[in-house]
């Protein structure tokens, strides 16, 4: 049916003055892909037909083919004859969500810290900067920071002495310096006044690096043998009821 009226509408088309002869374009179609041209004899209502029968297996349809091609910038696609595939619509299965029950006893509240907690931890750095305040004060003289900081039997007491000396020196009461030899010395001095700041006298901050690598070299290189600062006990930390080492 469709292809009945296809054909009907193409006999009715016209080019120009005259009307489109469609029996011409194909005979003219079947020679430009090297068909044979029909025979005298081909007559009656099936002749069109009987000769694109016999012409079809010597067809070059590659060649019409690039002749279209020349002539469209469509990108071929695949397209299915009868429609498209049947599709069968999934139904998406509702998941049961059970809920997760918690063990009562398995959880656990939070430490809560208590102003107790911290002003014991503030205490505690007080007490050990005055430590050290008062060594150097009974030192009473320039000693190089190595020697008066480092424990060499605990890396870790060695930087919490470096912790508590940044407080002297921040507060003005110990002096940072580098003697003409390039050690580097502290020593107690008097702390700066208001007006001192106020005639143009300028804090200056500076980074230390001190890791384990500095800490076994600063032993080896000014031969500590003992600690200068008192060893300390293990500080013990109280989160709550619980104590913490």
């Amino acid at each position: 049916m469709a292809s009945s009226m296809g054909a009907q509408k193409a006999r009715a088309m016209k080019s120009g003055s005259g009307a489109f002869d469609v029996d011409e374009f194909i005979v003219k179609l079947i020679s430009f892909m090297g068909g044979q041209k029909p025979l005298d004899d081909h007559t009656g209502d099936n002749s069109d037909d009987e000769f694109v029968n016999d012409a079809a297996g010597k067809l070059e349809w590659a060649k019409i083919g690039r002749k279209a091609l020349a002539k469209s910038r469509r990108v071929p696609v695949m397209g299915y004859m009868l429609g498209p595939l049947s599709l069968e619509q999934k139904t998406r299965a509702a998941a049961k969500r059970t809920k997760i029950e918690k063990n009562q006893q398995d959880l656990r509240k939070p430490q809560e810290l208590k102003e107790d907690d911290i002003s014991r931890s503030q205490n505690e750095t007080t007490k050990n900067v005055a430590v050290l305040e008062t060594i150097l004060t009974n030192i009473g003289e320039e000693i190089n920071i190595f020697k008066f900081v480092i424990n060499p039997n605990n890396f870790a007491q060695s930087v919490e002495n470096i912790f508590y000396l940044s407080f002297l020196i921040r507060d003005g009461k110990v002096a940072f310096e580098t003697n003409k030899d390039g050690e580097p010395m502290i020593y107690i001095c008097e702390q700066p006044s208001d007006a001192d700041y106020a005639g143009g006298l300028q804090k200056r901050q500076k980074v230390f690096e001190f890791d384990m690598k500095t800490w076994k070299r600063a032993i080896e290189v000014f031969d500590i043998k003992t600690s200068m600062i008192p060893p300390r006990e293990p500080a013990k930390t109280r989160l709550g009821d619980k104590w913490y080492g």
